[in-house]
């Protein structure tokens, strides 16, 4: 263990090398706070980006939207880029703000705990080394650890099992008979990729989706090249898909008239696309636009459609060694299951152990449901940051525009406690309480609670994942740090 006496204490401990962890060393180090570690356990930098590089992984948001104002690309290929071309841009940030000095690869914290005397978090790890900081950026995201689903018999199956998040790239699908479980973002992905590879392919859907059109294309040389001469013109279509999609809040998170008009146009999309009734039955959603999340694809459709493909509605009842049992008591064989089933989003718990003042745990606080004020920071953990936080999830515009925001939220904390010279900054319990009544009050009123089950809520119906407003609300709230809702600790 590394000696507490010369091991030093950084201003900023960041916890992972994704979007959101490289994104606080860019904007620390822009503010003139260049004294932090990034602590990474992965051997390279990007997050879900480098996990998720299954067939035909890509972001469905706009890349012009989906990246840092602070460092915009103006070479981006796409309208919707790939998950390569989005990892290229994360190395890209490495590179252009010189990350890597910062960033210790192969290092996985097992625990955080705050020394009340010191005023320092303790950050343990599983190699055993110790680090120490004033504060504290947890940025491993929430979409970090795959979820398998909880069906019998999943671990005799004795053919090849792949996670959309952990895609074995030397494992070859030509020839192959290929189950599919789940219909969500990366499912509907992954088919029209592997469909004209595989021998047969099954899709096991327990919901249908609402799926939007997929508006992709190549992007220009001529733009590319007006953005890198003129990139005013750049910022100008950010502003203006940014404004686009926040005017899909008023259908997509509220029920409303323009509820109705996206519905509209998802089923227009599915009758476009599917002429035979049946399965267009099969693929009509039964619950409101927005109550689960929203998916763009003008492929999908399509790939379901073709002759080597089947789509199965029935529940699984089990998982044999030879393939999938579902409930009327039909076996169907497989050489591969890929399990397109998401992650385990951390709505109700932490990563590891983290132990504030007076030895309280915040799994244990966390445990029906997780809450925080302003999603960043919690009553009893001083100088702890948390990116992509409770009830900051969208559901309409950008992750890296309220990413933004919080990171900007963060950089002011640092400062006030570095300025003010304080052992501490820590949030009041009753304004943390106020804030999150608010915030659940105006949930009740989604579409996210209008019944349907999604991994937005917990087991018991709690919402601890999405914000229900703007993000021009969002960014408003985050805009300043508002002490008179902090206790500051000063120095002994």
């Amino acid at each position: 263990m590394t000696d507490v006496q010369t091991t030093p204490v950084v201003t900023t401990l960041i916890i992972g090398a994704g979007f959101a962890g490289l994104g606080s060393a860019i904007r620390l180090q822009q503010e003139g706070i260049d004294d932090m570690v990034i602590l990474e356990r992965d051997e390279q930098v990007g997050g879900t980006w480098r996990d998720n590089q299954y067939p035909g992984a890509a972001c469905d948001i706009p890349s012009n939207l989906y990246s840092y104002s602070f460092a915009p690309n103006p070479d981006w290929s796409r309208s919707f880029s790939g998950a390569r071309e989005i990892l290229g841009y994360i190395h890209h940030l490495v590179n252009q703000f010189d990350l890597a000095r910062y960033i210790r690869f192969g290092t996985n914290v097992t625990g955080l705990n705050w020394d009340q005397d010191r005023g320092v978090w303790e950050a343990t790890t599983e190699g055993g080394e110790t680090y120490y900081a004033k504060t504290v950026v947890m940025a491993q995201g929430p979409l970090s650890n795959p979820g398998f689903p909880n069906i019998a018999g999943i671990e005799d199956f004795k053919g090849k099992k792949i996670h959309s998040a952990q895609w074995d790239h030397s494992y070859n699908l030509e020839g192959k008979r290929v189950g599919v479980i789940g219909t969500g973002a990366s499912a509907i992905q992954i088919v029209p990729s592997i469909v004209g590879k595989v021998d047969k392919l099954t899709v096991f859907q327990r919901t249908p989706p609402w799926v939007m059109p997929r508006p992709d294309f190549e992007t220009p040389d001529w733009q590319k090249l007006a953005f890198r001469k003129l990139p005013l013109s750049q910022n100008a279509l950010r502003k203006a898909l940014y404004l686009a999609h926040e005017s899909m809040a008023l259908g997509v998170i509220w029920n409303s008239p323009l509820t109705r008009l996206a519905e509209r146009l998802g089923k227009w999309h599915l009758r476009n696309q599917v002429k035979d009734r049946w399965l267009r039955r099969q693929l009509t959603p039964n619950y409101r636009l927005g109550c689960k999340r929203v998916l763009v694809s003008s492929d999908y459709y399509p790939a379901l459609q073709q002759p080597n493909c089947k789509l199965i509605t029935w529940p699984i009842a089990r998982i044999d060694e030879n393939g999938v049992r579902t409930v009327e008591g039909i076996e169907h064989q497989f050489d591969c299951l890929i399990f397109a089933t998401g992650f385990n989003v951390s709505n109700a718990g932490t990563p590891f152990p983290i132990t504030g003042v007076d030895g309280r745990q915040l799994n244990e606080e966390w445990k029906r449901g997780a809450s925080a004020y302003k999603s960043i920071n919690v009553a009893g953990y001083p100088n702890l940051f948390l990116t992509f936080g409770p009830n900051s999830g969208p559901g309409h515009n950008s992750a890296l525009v309220y990413m933004e925001s919080q990171i900007n939220y963060i950089v002011k904390a640092v400062r006030t406690i570095t300025s003010l010279d304080l052992k501490g900054l820590d949030v009041r319990q009753s304004a943390q309480e106020s804030h999150n009544r608010a915030i659940q009050k105006r949930l009740s009123r989604t579409n996210w609670n209008s019944g349907c089950k999604s991994w937005y809520l917990t087991e018991d119906g709690f919402n601890a994942t999405m914000y229900p407003g703007f993000a021009t609300q969002y960014a408003l709230q985050m805009k300043e740090v508002v002490l008179k809702d902090y206790r500051l600790l000063p120095q002994s």
